[in-house]
């Protein structure tokens, strides 16, 4: 067996699990999960109608690479949204589409990191934990950068050594971020992309959330704006990574996509046709329609704005947290132990959260996911709202 996979710590999930058990809520409430990270609005109904339409697309095998009509209607969303110069991208080198984002940031590491040269995967801390995972299995080591209220919970890229960075081969970024919600800015994109070409090293920029945000006016920015800003329209060292799940409200069509460097993707496509990894067809014209629509993208986020502008007013009294950038998660503060606050409200609410150190690490003296907890607002408007008010007389008691 592979030995790394001794490295690999329990999925959050799977800690989660096991503090709840042995544990009987109080009966006569519903259950409430808040936990997990999926999307429950309604998917397009255009999409699903064109997904019925093309499975006789099960005939035959997919192309690892994808179709072409998929890989221009992402190069024109990733142009349009992005505001990126109109020749700078061309769909049959700079676009792959890939099973949602969580197989294509693990692989990624698989394909990019020399395992020979002592190499290290830098990342925020808190994490999604396919980083992690992603540096032991390729024979890295993880570093972390810690996120916390005094930086408004984004890595500290100033903290990081010339030593570290060095012997950084590949560097983990989530805007907006998860847990956090936070964004990280264009100016500090091109700091890294300046210090990605100082020390040869990759960026892979996880903006799954991108689409989740509360100011039309003000959509988060991304790593190829800030690339193409700076002159960098070859994308250099950039790879971003984006999906319909939270987008679309598409979580089991398993639809995204890795974009940038053409160079870089090149030797990835090589990589993900041994891997064996393509896209159902069927999938993939389905997924054409939902990148040529923004109507419902903008329905999904008034949606979450009214969520979070609702739940907030109940819960802000009594609790230490605040709305996010973007993203449709609450990263809270907690009184005492984050897993006390996860077990107990689930005891004594039935609603599940997530302890907030379950998704970090001990780093630099701390874990900077501790005394906090992970809700995720992805449930209808009524179970959110009757979630803050079971929170809100969880903490009154």
């Amino acid at each position: 067996m592979n030995p790394d996979l001794d490295k690999l710590h329990p999925y959050p999930f799977e800690k989660l699990a096991t503090l709840k058990s042995g544990i009987t809520p109080e009966a006569g409430i519903d259950h409430i999960a808040l936990s997990i990270g999926e999307p429950k609005h309604k998917a397009p109904e255009f999409v699903l109608e064109n997904l019925s339409q093309q499975l006789h697309g099960v005939s035959a095998y997919p192309l690892t690479k994808g179709i072409p009509g998929l890989r221009q209607a992402i190069t024109e969303w990733l142009t349009r949204r992005f505001n990126l110069p109109s020749d700078s991208l061309n769909h049959e080198q700079h676009v792959i589409p890939v099973n949602g984002t969580r197989e294509a940031l693990f692989a990624f590491a698989q394909a990019v990191i020399d395992r020979n040269a002592n190499p290290l995967i830098v990342m925020p801390n808190p994490f999604y934990q396919i980083y992690e995972g992603a540096a032991y299995l390729s024979g890295a080591e993880p570093f972390y950068i810690n996120t916390t209220a005094d930086n408004n919970y984004l890595p500290d890229f100033d903290s990081v050594s010339d030593e570290t960075w060095q012997r950084c081969q590949l560097l983990y970024i989530c805007s907006p971020g998860n847990p956090t919600g936070a964004v990280i800015d264009k100016a500090t994109l091109k700091k890294l992309i300046s210090l990605a070409e100082k020390f040869d090293f990759i960026i892979a920029s996880d903006e799954c959330y991108s689409e989740i945000y509360f100011d039309e006016a003000n959509p988060p920015v991304g790593l190829l704006d800030a690339a193409a800003g700076m002159g960098n329209t070859d994308y250099s060292r950039c790879v971003v990574f984006h999906s319909l799940s939270k987008r679309s409200n598409l979580p089991g069509l398993r639809s995204g996509f890795v974009a940038g460097d053409k160079d870089i993707l090149n030797k990835f496509l090589k990589y993900r046709t041994y891997h064996g990894c393509a896209m159902p067809l069927h999938h993939q014209q389905a997924s054409i329609k939902a990148w040529q629509d923004e109507s419902h993208v903008e329905e999904n986020r008034r949606i979450y704005q009214e969520k979070f502008t609702d739940v907030l007013k109940i819960i802000s009294p009594v609790m230490d947290v605040k709305k996010p950038d973007a993203s449709f998660y609450l990263w809270a503060k907690t009184p005492g132990s984050d897993q006390d606050f996860a077990r107990d409200i689930f005891a004594r609410q039935n609603m599940t959260v997530l302890p907030g150190s379950y998704l970090s690490r001990e780093a630099h003296g701390i874990n900077p996911g501790s005394q906090h907890v992970r809700m995720a607002l992805v449930a209808s408007y009524d179970e959110c709202i009757e979630a803050a008010h079971r929170i809100r007389q969880f903490l009154g008691n």
